[in-house]
C-alpha cells in the first residue's frame, strides 16, 4: 500500500479542507504520528487540532485545544507570540497520546486522553461535586462506574521553559523515547522528558563577539533508529552529523554534508538560497533529505562531498530572486518529506502547489492545493509553469505566480499514501482513491496528464 516508483504520476486522492479566514488560523506545523491514525496541527494561535482517521478512511477532528497563549518577557521587553513552531508525536505506550508542541520559548508536553465512564455514588459529595453534610451520611456506598457520552481529555504534563535565549525552530523525540531536542538560532540543547527545570546544551554556536557570527541553526533532527546521532543545518547551506558519543558538546561534527556552489552560477544571492529550511531523516536511516530556497538534496551518510540526488523545486524563480528579496519571500522556510517507503519526496512552492519527486523513476509531477479540489468529482490536474509566454492552454506563466500563495508544511503518512498539505489557513488531505473492489490504484506512469480526484462531499469545518 505504500506509493512506489510506478505509482507517483497515476494515484487518486481524496482531499477535504479547512475553510477558516482568521489570520490566527493559519496553519503552522503538521505532523502525522507514528502509526497514522492522527493528524496534529498548529496555527498561528496558539491552537492544536488533532484528526483521527475513521474507517471510512476519512479524517475528522477528534480534540482541539489552547497550547499556548501570547507571553510577554520583562526583562528583554519582548513580547512571545502563541504560534506553535513544531508539533512532535511520542511512540504510542499506552491508550493515551502524547505530543509536544513548542512556540518560541516554552515546549510543553500534552496528554490526549479518552473517558466513557465517570463514578457515581460518592459518600462524601453529591452528584454535582458538592460536599455533603456529614450528619446527613449515615451509610457506606460502593462508587460505581457509569458509562458516558466519549470524552476526548487534553491535559498538559509538563512545561520546558527557560531553556532558550533565541527562537526555539525544531523540536525532535528521540529514538530511545526518554529524551529530545529542541534547537534555537545559535544552540541545541537536550531534555529528558521526565525533568523541567533543567537540559544539557550539546551545540553552541553562539561566538564570544556577536559580530564575529557567520552562521545560525535552522533545523536540527535526530537519528530514526540510533539515539546518539543527530543532524542540524544552518544558513550557510551545511549540514552536520553529529555524534554524541564522542563527547558531551557536539561543536566538532563528525560528518560535514555540504555542495560548493558552482562558480558560473553564483550571486548576491547564492548563500541566501543555499540556506537549508528543513533536514528529514529516511525511514531506514540511511539518507538524509534537505530543503533549501530553490532545490531538494539526497545525501547518503556515507558520502559527504555531494549529494547523491539534487530536484530542482522552482528553477524558474532564479530571474526573480532580486524581487523575491525585496518582499522577503527568499527567506521563506519550506518543509519537505518522505514517504512510507522512502521512494517519493514530497515539498511544497508557491502559488498553492507542491512537488513530488520519485527516486527511481526521476519523474516529477507538480500538483495545486486549492479550494477547487474541494467542489464535488473534481479532478486534480498536474500543473507545468512556463518561462516567457504560455505554451499550452493550461500552463502557467512564471509572471503570473502568486507569491503569497505558498505551501510551506507538508506531513506524509508514515505507511500508507496519505498527504497532508497546509496552504494558509487551509488545511488538505490527499488519500489514495480505492477501486471498486477495494484495492489501490498503483498503475504504470505514463506519458498522459495524471488525474487527482477528490471525494464526492468533503466535509468543511
Amino acid at each position: 500500500e505504500n506509493m512506489d516508483s510506478r505509482s507517483l504520476c497515476r494515484i487518486h486522492f481524496h482531499s477535504f479542507s479547512i475553510l477558516v479566514c482568521d489570520p490566527a488560523d493559519v496553519i503552522s506545523t503538521v505532523e502525522f504520528n507514528q502509526s497514522g491514525e492522527f493528524l496534529a496541527t498548529g496555527d498561528r494561535g496558539g491552537r492544536v487540532v488533532i484528526f483521527q482517521r475513521e474507517p471510512q478512511g476519512e479524517y475528522n477532528v477528534y480534540s482541539t485545544f489552547q497550547s499556548h497563549e501570547p507571553e510577554f518577557d520583562y526583562l528583554k521587553s519582548l513580547e512571545i507570540e502563541e504560534k506553535i513552531n513544531k508539533i512532535r508525536w511520542l511512540p504510542l505506550h499506552n491508550p493515551a497520546h502524547f505530543l509536544l508542541a513548542t512556540n518560541d520559548k516554552t515546549i510543553k508536553l500534552w496528554k490526549v486522553s479518552e473517558r466513557d465512564k465517570r463514578a457515581e455514588g460518592y459518600n462524601l459529595r453529591d452528584e454535582e461535586g458538592r460536599l455533603k453534610d456529614l450528619s446527613t451520611v449515615t451509610t457506606l456506598q460502593v462508587p460505581v462506574l457509569r458509562p458516558m457520552d466519549l470524552l476526548v481529555e487534553a491535559s498538559p504534563r509538563r512545561v520546558f521553559a527557560n531553556g532558550h535565549a533565541y527562537h526555539i525552530n525544531s523540536i525532535s523525540v528521540n529514538s530511545d523515547c526518554e529524551t529530545y531536542l529542541s534547537a534555537d538560532d545559535l544552540r541545541i540543547n537536550l531534555w529528558h522528558l521526565n525533568i523541567t527545570d533543567r537540559s544539557f546544551n550539546i551545540v553552541d554556536l553562539k561566538p564570544e563577539n556577536m559580530e564575529d557570527l557567520s552562521e545560525v541553526i535552522t533545523v536540527a533532527e535526530f537519528h530514526p533508529h540510533h539515539c546518539h546521532l543527530l543532524a542540524f543545518s544552518s544558513s550557510t547551506g551545511t549540514t552536520r552529523l553529529c555524534d554524541m558519543r564522542a563527547r558531551a558538546l557536539c561543536d566538532q561534527h563528525a560528518k560535514l554534508f555540504e555542495e560548493a556552489v558552482d562558480p558560473s552560477r553564483r550571486s548576491f544571492f547564492s548563500e541566501i538560497v543555499s540556506s537549508v529550511s528543513d533536514v528529514k531523516f529516511s525511514h531506514s536511516g540511511r539518507y538524509l533529505l534537505t530543503r533549501d530556497y530553490l532545490t531538494v538534496k539526497v545525501w547518503d551518510l556515507n558520502m559527504e562531498n555531494k549529494p547523491v540526488e539534487t530536484y530542482q523545486v522552482h528553477d524558474y524563480l532564479r530571474t526573480k530572486l532580486c524581487s523575491l528579496y525585496e518582499s522577503d519571500c527568499i527567506f521563506d522556510k519550506f518543509e519537505c518529506a518522505w514517504n512510507g517507503t522512502d521512494s517519493v519526496i514530497m515539498t511544497g512552492a508557491y502559488n498553492n502547489y507542491f512537488r513530488m519527486f520519485d527516486r527511481a523513476s526521476l519523474r516529477d509531477v507538480t500538483l495545486e492545493a486549492s479550494r477547487e479540489v474541494c467542489k464535488r468529482r473534481a479532478v486534480l490536474q498536474p500543473r507545468r509553469v512556463c518561462v516567457g509566454k504560455k505554451r499550452k492552454e493550461t500552463d502557467v506563466s512564471v509572471d503570473s505566480l502568486d507569491f503569497r500563495k505558498k505551501i510551506l508544511h507538508t506531513a506524509w503518512h508514515p505507511k500508507e499514501n496519505i498527504i497532508a498539505i497546509a496552504a494558509s489557513n487551509n488545511l488538505y488531505i490527499f488519500q489514495d482513491r480505492l477501486t471498486p473492489n477495494g484495492h489501490h490504484n498503483t498503475p504504470e506512469i505514463q506519458s498522459a496528464p495524471p488525474k487527482w480526484q477528490t471525494q464526492p462531499n468533503p466535509p468543511t469545518y
